[in-house]
This record gives C-alpha cells, sequence and structure tokens, in this order.
C-alpha cells in the first residue's frame, strides 16, 4: 500500500529535499505552499520533481485551510517543516515570527488531532532553541540540555516544540521533535549566510562582485549538509514509538573558517580584502556557540552525519561557481526558468484566504 505524506513548507530547502527522498521511497507525496504573486518552485525543479508533487495552496494561520488539505490527502505521515525561519528577521518582525512558527504549529496539531489523530506527524524545531546553553556548559548539546533562547525565532520555536509534547502526552498522538543543527546546501535561501558567502565568492572569483559583507565573523556553528538531516526525519517518523531528537555532526566551524576555505575552494588566497565587516549585519544578540550531540540519533536510529564541514563548503562553492559560469553563457538560474501550467500539479480549490 502506498503511503501518503503531506509536507508543508515544501518548497523550502528541507521540504524539497525530503520530498525527493519520500518519492524515492515510494511515497505519494503532498506540499502545501502559500499562495504569493510569484510561486517559489525553484527547489523543486532544480531537484528534477516539480512534475511528481501535488501541491496544495494553504494558509497555515488558516485552519479550515489546513483541514481541507488534511481531509484531501489523508496522510500518513505528516512533515510540519514550514515557517519564518531567519534568524535575523525574526528581530524585525516578532510578531509575524510567532503567529507563523507557534500559533501555525498549534493549528497543525489541533487539525491533526481533530481530523487524522493516527497520522504521524514530525515538529521541525531548532538547536537556536539552546541559545545561550551552548556557551555556558562548553560541550555538544543533547536532548537533555536546558533551552535559552535569545532571538524571536528561537522562542517561536521552542514554543512549538513543547505543543508538540504536549499533543503527544495528552492525547496519545505519534508526534516527534527534530531538533536539526544548522544543516546547508546549495538549495539555502540566500538570506542564510552559508549560501550568502558562497554565492559572493564564486561571483568575486568570476570578476562579477568585488566584496562580501558579512556580520559576525567569530559565531561558531555546527553545520551538516540538509540530504543526510530529511533523511533523519524520515527515520524518526519510522520508528514504533515517537521521541525527541538531536542531529549534528559534533563539530563547530567559525563564519571565519567558513568564509576561509570558501574562497580558497574558488582560488582566491587573499580573502581578506574582499571581506568587509558591516556593523549593520550584527543582529542585537547573537549565539556565540552552538554544537550537538547525536548520539541517541546514532544509537535509535542508526543514523549519523556523513558529509565533513570542508566537504560541505565545497560542494556549495562548486555549485555557486557552475551556475554563475551558465549565467555568463546566457542560461537562466533555476529560480527565473519559467514555469507552465503542465509543470504543476496545484490543487487550488483547497485554499481559503
Amino acid at each position: 500500500m502506498v503511503k501518503h505524506a503531506l509536507i508543508t513548507g515544501i518548497t523550502g530547502q528541507d521540504g524539497a529535499y525530503l520530498a525527493k527522498l519520500l518519492l524515492e521511497k515510494g511515497y505519494e507525496v503532498w506540499g502545501t505552499f502559500r499562495r504569493v504573486s510569484s510561486p517559489n518552485f525553484w527547489r523543486l525543479q532544480y531537484l528534477g520533481i516539480i512534475d511528481k508533487v501535488n501541491l496544495i495552496p494553504v494558509e497555515l494561520t488558516d485552519m479550515s485551510s489546513v483541514i481541507m488539505a488534511l481531509k484531501m490527502v489523508e496522510p500518513d505521515e505528516v512533515y510540519h517543516l514550514a515557517a519564518m525561519s531567519f534568524v535575523g528577521a525574526s528581530f524585525e518582525n516578532p510578531i509575524t515570527t510567532l503567529e507563523i512558527n507557534t500559533i501555525g504549529t498549534a493549528i497543525v496539531l489541533e487539525a491533526v488531532r481533530q481530523v487524522l489523530p493516527d497520522a504521524k506527524v514530525y515538529i521541525a524545531a531548532t538547536s537556536e532553541m539552546f541559545g545561550r546553553t551552548g556557551a555556558e556548559v562548553n560541550r555538544p548539546l543533547n536532548e537533555n540540555d536546558f533551552f535559552k533562547p535569545m532571538s524571536p525565532y528561537a522562542v517561536s520555536k521552542l514554543a512549538a516544540y513543547w505543543l508538540g509534547r504536549i499533543y503527544r502526552e495528552a492525547y496519545d498522538l505519534y508526534i516527534v521533535n527534530g531538533s536539526l543543527f544548522n544543516h546547508e546546501s546549495p538549495l539555502r535561501g540566500l538570506e542564510f549566510v552559508t549560501r550568502k558567502i558562497a554565492n559572493e565568492v564564486a561571483k568575486i572569483a568570476l570578476s562579477l562582485s568585488k566584496e562580501l559583507r558579512l556580520g559576525n565573523l567569530e559565531a561558531k556553528r555546527d553545520w551538516g549538509y540538509a540530504p543526510e538531516y530529511v533523511y533523519g526525519m524520515w527515520l524518526m517518523m519510522q520508528q514504533k514509538e515517537p521521541d525527541d531528537y538531536v542531529l549534528a555532526t559534533g563539530e563547530a566551524n567559525s563564519v571565519r573558517e567558513f568564509v576561509e576555505l570558501a574562497f580558497e575552494y574558488a582560488g582566491i588566497n587573499d580573502w581578506e580584502k574582499y571581506v568587509k565587516v558591516d556593523p549593520n549585519l550584527f543582529r542585537p544578540l547573537d549565539v556565540p556557540c552552538l554544537v550537538g550531540d547525536y548520539s541517541k540519533a546514532k544509537k535509535k536510529l542508526d543514523w549519523k552525519p556523513k558529509t565533513k564541514f570542508r566537504d560541505l563548503v565545497k560542494i556549495m562553492v562548486e555549485e555557486e561557481l557552475k551556475r554563475w559560469e551558465r549565467w555568463l553563457k546566457g542560461e537562466r538560474f533555476p529560480w527565473d526558468a519559467p514555469l507552465y501550467p503542465s509543470e504543476v500539479k496545484i490543487l487550488a480549490k483547497v485554499v481559503r484566504m
């Protein structure tokens, strides 16, 4: 029997990679996206699966819209990935961040409880929930460590995390929380520092740009490769009992180290002359260091990261170089390519705004 999966936020990095994984495993994949003037389907195009998924425009903060999507799909597994996911922007738009990330999660959970209580639900938590704890304990963080959030984004995700645990215990629902540390890829948005670095370094190497402007170069993060992390999400949902897990690499590297490696792979040695530290890019509060302990995932899920930090940087820089080289030849970027109605299966009747 074919399993049905519903992915909220299927147009994002994780949603696109997860959709590809589930299709390869024989699932029928449905995904929600927010109706905007220019739907952002380029990642699904990039992975060659735009014609293989069923897309539903849904307003996450409208419960009737979510309920209708659940009734239409009747999913065996719900992967709730849709979110306002950029930490920096959450300081500028804290109310919107809370509405989408916290209220949106509450709506998804309540809709599942009312309509499909037997469905399994994955909630995308985040390493940002740990906040100050990382610097205080000075070791990799696990599922038992305290949360000390340092941004509206982290607060919104922490509330969603606890909603998941409450619904799991109060209503005996299958709900898992995945606290994933930073995971990157060529499908990251340009607002994220890793993709910003890789993209601008490639442009500098091809004489299309002259500088890279960044904020805090000393912040350290645990960076892994996104396709491996969505596989971890899937593994969490295949367990007999629901639980909460940390996915990470166990190693921390600074933004400065990412920059140095990126320029190295682009064939540029004197990187300092291209990098400008811009005080306007510093966050009001910034977590100095986050590194995770994936021991539980390794033991219970048989999951571990495979792509090393250096390899991740290389993957991202080389892909940006290829993209810009194609652009110089007159080819379109994936996100510039036109979409035709026959390429996208959108079930518009579900939406209610």
